[in-house]
């Protein structure tokens, strides 16, 4: 089942996206990180961002740090960032959103356990930087993946712009930013931005992280 056509901006107010975003439970003896919104498209806000960053920065600091799985549902990994909440934002809280989204990242890249983005559905923009702080990826045969910013007239500022490229080069790269590409799943694991596709994305990285253990 492929994902529905993929729209840029959200039918529903900011406001109303995040308020139960995120979940977290604790799973053969790893951390759960359920991305939610209320339109299901698992939107990056300004509240989500920092409840996510709160959120990893807590499980980091247990003792021991559980390795840890972020996920969405069938149909979005997350579509990034709601452009209606950009517009909105003045120049210096334009700033201030991506050092936020900056210091999640961040705080994926420096997780001190191993970290694994389990990604069906549509994986877009700030969703695909999020993916790529972790670890390690896992893909279900529908998920897609891409930058779109560039048709927009915009370029990420949390960090893919450096992320994506040291993982599959710079040429590749620049394609997908420049050109708004859009990679399948079998495409991603054939260039490497995936590490494994699988039916259950959930199942195989919890299967990976207890081999690891």
């Amino acid at each position: 089942m492929r994902p529905p056509p993929f729209a840029f901006r959200s039918p529903l107010p900011a406001s109303r996206l995040s308020s139960t975003f995120p979940k977290l439970e604790e799973r053969g003896g790893c951390n759960l990180i359920r991305l939610e919104s209320a339109d299901s498209t698992n939107r990056l806000t300004r509240e989500c961002i920092r409840n996510l960053t709160q959120t990893v920065g807590e499980l980091a600091r247990a003792r021991p740090a559980l390795p840890l799985i972020l996920t969405g549902n069938h149909r979005f990994f997350s579509a990034g960032a709601d452009l209606n909440e950009i517009a909105a934002l003045s120049g210096p809280e334009a700033l201030e959103f991506a050092r936020e989204g900056q210091a999640l990242m961040d705080a994926m890249d420096n997780f001190p356990a191993p970290a694994i983005a389990a990604i069906s559905g549509y994986c877009m923009g700030g969703g695909l930087d999020l993916a790529l702080a972790c670890a390690g990826r896992i893909a279900a045969p529908h998920a897609l993946f891409g930058h779109r910013g560039a048709a927009l007239g915009l370029m990420t500022g949390w960090g893919g712009t450096q992320r994506l490229p040291r993982l599959i080069g710079k040429g590749r790269a620049l394609a997908m930013f420049t050109a708004a590409e859009k990679l399948h799943a079998t495409e991603a694991l054939r260039i490497g931005l995936v590490d494994a596709v699988a039916d259950d994305p959930v199942a195989l990285a919890l299967s990976a992280l207890r081999s690891a253990a």
